[in-house]
């Protein structure tokens, strides 16, 4: 009897380790996709005649009225979006000029206080998954503490670590590790 309950134990045990190092699948990124470039769903095609794709209705759920309003929103969402700001090797402290990016964006948030902005923290690709998705974390709440220490609302703001899963350049050298340390702003409306 404590022979198969050993034997119990064991393949319990075997099981649970298989799972725990099972690769996580991560979703793709907003706006990063089969539609092409950044922001793949600001086109300026929409139904009737609506730019980017959205309807009157959420326009007008946005604040957003007129044609001009518009064409200014879509322009302005195009910038928030593109620049990320970068941190050194290992780290997760704001630089002086992620700074003055993150300022911009506080700017963007405020004029467009019901969009909602997920934070995203990402890693080179040194180092483990764990401990890279634990400081893509702490690079996400970075910018997301600066952003509302500085006024932004923060009820529809988020964060979310890809670690290292989604690299942004895919060289093996310090360049491309450079540009994969990064927070990037994506928008949802």
């Amino acid at each position: 009897m404590c022979a198969k309950m050993s034997r119990t134990l064991v393949i319990l045990l075997l099981l649970t380790a298989a799972f725990a190092c099972a690769k996580k699948t991560v979703p793709p990124q907003p706006g990063y996709g089969a539609e092409g470039a950044p922001g793949g769903g600001f086109g300026t095609e929409g139904g009737g005649g609506a730019l980017g794709g959205l309807d009157d209705a959420k326009w007008r759920e946005m604040g957003i009225n007129s044609e001009s309003e518009k064409r200014e929103f879509l322009q302005k969402a195009e910038g928030f979006e593109n620049e990320d700001i970068y941190f050194d090797y290992d780290a997760y402290v704001l630089s002086m000029p992620a700074k003055k990016t993150l300022d911009k964006k506080v700017d963007f948030i405020k004029r467009y206080p019901k969009v909602k902005v997920t934070i995203e923290g990402h890693c080179d690709e040194r180092g483990t998954t764990e401990y890279n998705l634990a400081l893509g974390e702490r690079r996400a709440n970075a910018a997301f503490q600066y952003v509302t220490a500085a006024g932004a609302n923060k009820q529809n703001m988020g964060t979310i670590s890809y670690g290292k899963e989604r690299p942004l350049a895919t060289g093996h050298d310090e360049t491309s590790w450079a540009k994969n340390r990064r927070a990037h702003f994506a928008l949802t409306y």
